[in-house]
């Protein structure tokens, strides 16, 4: 959860986030009834999207919005058929602006980097600590191809001090090494003839002192020489619990050895990988509703909970008007294909105070047969709204689905809504350049005929005050690209109701610093220095 806050100073920081928080649990209290929410006209040629009353459940509740075949297909209705070879065909506002290809490396080229994430509190607000900013990152020995990465990530962190007016080009950040003990994530699995072990997207929460709880999914596969599985990859939600430490030259951790099981797919709400060796299940995020106090939720990605190709797209996942001329039927859109793209986003609520413990709810929002990937999900609270954020790649879409790479978000009254998506209900709330003319090719062979920016930045994490981080994949197409590894320039979306555009007075043109992950207050904590361990 994401309260926004202005950037004028730590005091006002501060007091923004309590004001946020008191605001929307008094708007939540009065319980203002909810209002169905017009959808937007259909655009010639295309359906009408599904009209969202963004009316709030119970958390506990057995409701589950949904985006739908009628809301992803807006897409294609605002892409503009007649964008030439390597111009973006997506609105501008809802774009984000081209990456240059001459980059600045955060790490000083010792690692890979990619899906990163702040230090929070329960709030997501961002405290510095002892005048450090903290941020944590997936890494991976650069010895590795990039594309090698994902089997072989790790847990990282860099940190920088706070409050500096004018940073190096590459974002003033040093590489503190790895999270946890060699070995200490492996441990939880029962059997340990993994092939790979690792380490993949969560959440980073700060508690009172300088006790932290990182939630991450720790990642077991079991695969052949030839790289097939020997069985299904084994994810989990895992919980540590360690210390940050920091002094005049840097900051340090100690602790995460016990690692903490907290949830595994359970087949009934998330899909397993006996129903599908490609399942997801991973990314925990985890926070605090104001309208629930003493309570702590968790969002995640996960897939619905059908064996891999069932038929189990319903006409409610198509979510087309009466009559629309433009709908197609869910056999229709399973005859193409489409029902082997299950996404959805988790929620859980924690069964103790250590967060150790946790129990599963129904999913907050599905995407079956839109979408196959609902990435490291967020929610944002604003003006007594709930954002749900997430992120998912063009290559993910079900047949008859085309959308960019990046941000899609939607807005409803609760952390259980019926979510609207975002921008002329589409969902996309902030996408790299595309021309959905084109085929995409994949990161590693861009398209030629592809606007240069289509794989450029993802991962994107939304902060306060709507600024967003992500990492740099490929800048570039067939013939002049380049892979990424370090992240982005920060970019600031302008977040008003079911509207999200990019800022483009923000930075230059809408691109701010490479890197800028700014703190919004200091952690209460004494500011002396620690003492460093001996060896």
């Amino acid at each position: 959860m994401t309260t926004t806050h202005n950037r004028a100073g730590r005091t006002r920081h501060r007091l923004a986030a309590i004001a946020a928080v008191i605001a929307t649990t008094a708007a939540l209290a009065a319980g203002a009834p909810a209002h169905a929410q017009p959808a937007p006209e259909a655009v010639s040629g295309f359906p009408a999207p599904t009209e969202h009353t963004q009316k709030a459940y119970d958390p506990e509740a057995d409701f589950t919005a949904k985006w739908t075949r009628a809301d992803a297909r807006q897409l294609q209705a605002m892409s503009d058929p007649a964008a030439a070879s390597r111009e973006n065909s997506m609105p501008e506002e809802y774009t984000m602006p081209t990456v240059p290809q001459d980059f600045p490396d955060m790490s000083n080229e010792e690692v890979w980097v990619w899906d990163s994430w702040t230090l929070t509190d329960g709030t997501s607000a961002q405290p510095s600590f002892k005048g450090w900013e903290v941020v944590f990152s997936l890494v991976a020995d650069r010895k590795l191809g990039f594309d090698d990465r994902h089997t072989y990530a790790k847990l990282g962190y860099f940190f920088r001090k706070a409050d500096v007016a004018e940073r190096p080009e590459d974002g003033g950040w040093t590489y503190g090494g790895l999270v946890f003990p060699d070995g200490a994530s492996g441990a939880i699995f029962e059997d340990q003839s993994f092939s790979h072990q690792t380490e993949w997207s969560g959440s980073t929460r700060i508690f009172d002192g300088n006790k932290l709880r990182i939630f991450y999914t720790a990642v077991a596969f079991y695969r052949n020489d030839d790289g097939s599985n020997r069985k299904p990859y084994d994810p989990r939600l895992v919980q540590s619990e360690g210390r940050l430490f920091a002094d005049e030259n840097g900051v340090w951790m100690t602790g995460f050895r016990d690692q903490h099981d907290m949830l595994q797919a359970d087949g009934e709400y998330y899909q397993t990988g006996a129903q599908n060796e490609f399942f997801n299940f991973r990314d925990p995020f985890t926070f605090e509703d104001p309208a629930h106090p003493g309570k702590t939720y968790m969002v995640f990605e996960g897939n619905s909970a059908f064996a891999r190709g069932e038929r189990a797209c319903t006409e409610e996942d198509m979510g087309y008007a009466p009559g629309d001329p433009h709908a197609e039927t869910a056999d229709e859109a399973m005859d193409k294909g489409a029902h082997f793209q299950m996404a959805n986003v988790g929620l859980a609520v924690a069964e103790n105070a250590a967060l150790t413990e946790w129990r599963f709810l129904p999913p907050i929002l599905s995407a079956n047969c839109v979408n196959d990937q609902t990435e490291r999900p967020q929610i944002y609270i604003k003006d007594g709204k709930y954002y749900l954020f997430t992120i998912t790649h063009r290559g993910t879409y079900a047949a008859g689905i085309d959308g960019p790479e990046g941000v899609y978000g939607f807005v409803g009254d609760g952390i259980r809504s019926d979510f609207q998506p975002v921008n002329r209900g589409s969902g996309l709330a902030l996408g790299s350049p595309a021309n959905l003319n084109f085929p995409a090719g994949t990161p590693f062979a861009p398209n030629p005929d592809q606007h240069p920016g289509q794989f450029q930045a993802y991962s994107h994490y939304v902060m306060p005050d709507g600024l967003v981080q992500s990492f740099i994949d490929t800048i570039g197409t067939s013939d002049d690209f380049v892979r990424g590894g370090t992240l982005a320039p920060t970019v600031r979306l302008d977040i008003e109701g079911d509207a999200v555009t990019v800022d483009r007075s923000y930075g230059t043109n809408g691109l701010g610093e490479w890197a800028d992950i700014p703190s919004g207050y200091a952690h209460e904590i004494a500011g002396t220095s620690d003492p460093r361990p001996i060896g």
